[in-house]
């Protein structure tokens, strides 16, 4: 029988706190096979597509085990993209938020030096990609005698990218006694081979897509010439006016076209493709999450990173080249439950693509209608009513479960020979605090930081500023972040 109820699983509180502030109402179909087994320390081979919840399949029971004492990394979890590295460590850190589990992030373009003095720290998990973690590993800069648990992510994509034998170099350097997991989308060839050879007697999962897209989505297609693309896309968006639009096309200079011309009739959007610095695309990425604008013009680089709860419409302004792009950009909306709607522009030259994806998800995608001139001029004050107001995120998980959580910077680290339990002592003694309110701690060669939980934040900043820790007096301040 599946278990329907995160409350049937042996959870610690923290976690179980952490799930209920997070709004995961019921465990989806991978989370109930891959949670019992994983807490059993079962090596799994799981195929499952995106967007079914995979994350938190293998982050919950991974938090739950770590032993929150032990100070080198215990789980490393590889994934193809510098996106969804980003995306997995905060889903680790939000699940294992109360447990204070600290996961860290390693990937290129970065500077490795951060990296580093981050991996010296105190550290449970590490998730990262398989070129800068082999980088981390030569450089011995990543101690793994202590990993118990590896996850592969997304493993036919490791392939498609020409990263097995990376994968296959790090795995050879991790102790054997340790638990194996990978997840993927398609189950190739190489990938199975994979798995026989590194893994121990690995049960099989496999979530039967009832079809490939999530059955709260719409999705629709309009025939449309290539010259007449983008004022369609203007008809499409005002007639549907989302409250959050992701706009996907093939290239980097179609992305570029389409901002531009967005940008000129003054709507609220971004960009982002792979020729954008690291650095900014985190940036809109994370711009997007939190509201500061409505439309996000993107290439398929984005589509395997944003988890966003609330994006209601998607619109293919390119149909994709390949069949798996189309589940990977259209499962950006319909997540968490909510409905959402994919719209494909499709020119009279790209039927065969059409039909292939058709073929892949399993459905015929309907055809409809452009918007007629007489909608689009009725949709129109409301249209650039909402244009003008800011968006309103109702649904960001990582708000939620920071928003009791104040971090505080305190100016003296390691130099002064301030450790950890240094500030777990004092913070402790403050009235009405107990160690249960002291969050993940960050020491530095000449600062710390310490997350304090449960809305006390003000308080132990107050009593803070005349305290001293380890005899010494510190300055204290709300950390900028």
């Amino acid at each position: 029988m599946t278990k329907r109820s995160y409350a049937d699983y042996d959870l610690s509180n923290e976690i179980k706190r952490a799930i209920a502030v997070l709004k995961y109402e019921t465990p989806t179909e991978v989370q109930s096979e891959v949670i019992p087994l994983a807490m059993e320390k079962q090596d799994l081979v799981v195929k499952s597509q995106t967007g079914s919840g995979k994350t938190a399949a293998y982050s919950i029971p991974v938090c739950e085990m770590i032993e929150w004492e032990e100070k080198k990394p215990q789980a490393l979890i590889l994934t193809p993209t510098r996106e969804l590295a980003a995306q997995v460590r905060e889903d680790v850190t939000n699940i294992g938020r109360f447990k204070r589990i600290k996961a860290v992030a390693v990937y290129g373009k970065e500077p490795f030096t951060k990296q580093k003095v981050e991996l010296e720290q105190k550290t449970h998990v590490v998730v990262g990609t398989p070129g800068r973690v082999l980088d981390h590993l030569e450089r011995e800069t990543l101690d793994i005698d202590q990993i118990k648990y590896l996850i592969i992510d997304e493993a036919d994509e490791m392939l498609n990218r020409g990263f097995i034998e990376e994968v296959e170099a790090i795995i050879n350097q991790l102790p054997l006694n340790r638990v194996t997991m990978v997840f993927s989308a398609t189950l190739p060839k190489d990938v199975e081979n994979l798995c026989h050879e590194y893994m121990k007697d690995p049960i099989h999962i496999e979530i039967e897509s009832t079809g490939l897209t999530a059955d709260t989505i719409e999705h629709f297609l309009i025939e449309v010439k290539e010259e007449e693309k983008i004022s369609l896309l203007k008809d499409v968006t005002v007639v549907e006016n989302p409250d959050s639009c992701l706009i996907f096309c093939r290239t980097k200079e179609n992305v570029d076209t389409v901002y531009s011309e967005l940008e000129k009739a003054n709507y609220s959007c971004e960009r982002l493709h792979g020729g954008l610095e690291q650095e900014d695309r985190f940036a809109v990425m994370e711009g997007f999450k939190i509201g500061n604008f409505r439309y996000l013009v993107a290439t398929d680089v984005a589509a395997r990173g944003i988890d966003i709860d609330n994006v209601t419409l998607v619109i293919n302004y390119d149909v994709p080249m390949e069949k798996e792009s189309y589940v990977h950009r259209t499962g950006r909306t319909g997540r968490a439950g909510n409905k959402g709607k994919a719209i494909t522009f499709a020119t009279p030259f790209e039927g065969k693509f059409v039909k292939a994806i058709e073929n892949y998800i399993g459905f015929e995608i309907p055809t409809i209608e452009a918007p007629s001139h007489q909608e689009v001029v009725r949709q129109k004050a409301i249209f650039e009513e909402k244009l003008n107001s800011r968006r309103v995120v109702r649904n960001n998980k990582t708000a939620r479960i920071n928003q009791d959580i104040m971090k505080l910077h305190f100016s003296g680290g390691k130099k002064k020979k301030i450790r950890a339990v240094d500030f777990v002592g004092t913070i402790a003694k403050i009235p009405g605090v107990t160690v249960d309110d002291i969050g993940i701690i960050t020491i530095h060669d000449q600062m710390s930081y310490v997350d304090i939980l449960n809305g006390k934040g003000s308080l132990v900043l107050q009593s803070m500023e005349n305290a001293t820790v380890k005899g010494k007096k510190l300055k204290v301040s709300k950390a900028i972040k």
